[in-house]
């Protein structure tokens, strides 16, 4: 979170390149937005809800949205590639297969970056809107070495924090983290105090916990896939919900005085569940 001396006013036109970051501070005056996704029983994004359908939750007490924006917003993504030894062959061609339709799905002024991830974070494709480079980038990859997936997500999650506005990290792995020197508990601490939503897909049989974690706290998504073939629709998936988010901006009843640094939760939740909608978005952020 980032403290700043003058006042911060949010209006309607938040929606634009250049967001401010989820938490803003004046001397005494805080300012906090908050992305949703809202899907229906289907998985699917839905669209067209008005601010008065939500209510937002800070500390348990219910907050006045004053800002309130739905749309495509302008996303800056960074997509997480294991080439690890484990996804050698076959795995590997589907994942590159993937991660190049995923950053076709991207609009043009969304900005994106493509991280190697092996024994460390290799970001092969640095940020821009440049999709070919990108794309060639992941053709070019080849399988090395063991998997460190904590410290690459901590790594990607650094890179992106002097970023503006909306930000994402998909990053998949097919392989069980022995290799990082962050532990999971680090990892999600690191994650409450970013602005990103984080999308985690293991493969296997079996997903390490803290992936779930990752994107509940987040306001992401994490998948579990049996085969690298349910990459591809999956990748699409996300993208398709990243295309269409709710905006909810308010000033906490309760103010943080500047220097202050506490933990404070997170609840949206929608009016009308009657449909079979649900509601994600992160769960609180550190003053």
């Amino acid at each position: 979170m980032r403290f700043l001396l003058p006042l911060i006013v949010l209006t309607s036109a938040i929606a634009v390149r250049g967001q401010q970051p989820l938490a803003q501070f004046s001397s005494k005056v805080q300012l906090v937005e908050v992305y949703a996704t809202v899907v229906d029983a289907g998985g699917n994004p839905v669209m067209g809800l008005a601010r008065s359908d939500f209510e937002v939750f800070e500390n348990n007490q219910r907050q006045e949205v004053t800002t309130f924006a739905a749309g495509d917003f302008p996303l800056t993504v960074a997509l997480g590639v294991d080439r690890s030894f484990s996804m050698a062959g076959e795995p590997l061609r589907l994942a590159k297969v993937a991660s190049q339709g995923f950053l076709r799905e991207l609009r043009p002024d969304d900005r994106s970056m493509v991280v190697a991830i092996n024994d460390e974070a290799d970001v092969i494709a640095p940020l821009s809107a440049d999709r070919g480079a990108q794309a060639q980038a992941i053709a070019s990859l080849d399988a090395w070495s063991t998997t460190a997936l904590h410290d690459a997500i901590v790594t990607t999650l650094d890179r992106l924090a002097p970023e503006r506005g909306r930000q994402a990290i998909v990053v998949f792995s097919d392989g069980v983290d022995r290799y990082s020197h962050t532990t999971a508990a680090e990892v999600i601490d690191r994650a409450r105090r970013s602005n990103a939503l984080i999308y985690p897909i293991a493969f296997g049989k079996t997903r390490a916990p803290f992936l779930s974690e990752l994107a509940v706290v987040t306001g992401g998504r994490s998948f579990q896939l049996r085969d690298a073939r349910e990459l591809q629709p999956t990748l699409a998936t996300i993208a398709r919900e990243l295309r269409y988010q709710y905006l909810l901006g308010y000033a906490p009843s309760d103010s943080v005085e500047r220097g202050e640094h506490e933990w404070r939760s997170i609840r949206v939740e929608l009016k009308n569940r009657s449909r079979g909608m649900r509601v994600r978005a992160r769960d609180g952020y550190t003053t």
